[in-house]
């Protein structure tokens, strides 16, 4: 494939919020989303696997860390998913001593139409 061939946008996942969810850690509101943060949240290859991962392969409407099935000590994966909540690019809930998280794809198709799509076409490095 050519350099600037196009192929379609992958469809990513957007499951319905369920009812009585506990509220929301702090996040920025969608006003205050800016392009540079969430472009920085997403420049590590792990953080930018956990939104990928939460887009196309979610099984409910948020996960746990140990869904991801990384092999990481869990105070590195606390400070990647903190990462991804305080940029705006996901949204977490506490479940007693347990953090689920999902992407806020309504709030980041508004703020930055199209980089959902680029995150779902991006391949991993084998």
């Amino acid at each position: 494939m050519s350099p600037t061939a196009r192929t379609a946008p992958v469809a990513h996942k957007v499951l319905p919020e369920p009812p009585g969810l506990p509220e929301p850690l702090p996040e920025p509101a969608v006003e205050d989303l800016r392009l540079e943060t969430v472009l920085a949240a997403l420049s590590d290859p792990l953080r930018l696997t956990i939104v990928r991962k939460l887009l196309l392969e979610s099984e409910q409407f948020d996960h746990p860390c140990g869904w991801f099935g990384f092999d990481r000590p869990k105070s590195s994966l606390t400070h990647h998913f903190k990462a991804l909540r305080e940029a705006g690019i996901t949204r977490q809930r506490q479940y007693g001593l347990e953090r689920r998280s999902h992407v806020r794809v309504d709030d980041l198709d508004a703020r930055f139409p199209g980089l959902l799509d680029l995150v779902t076409a991006w391949s991993p490095l084998a």
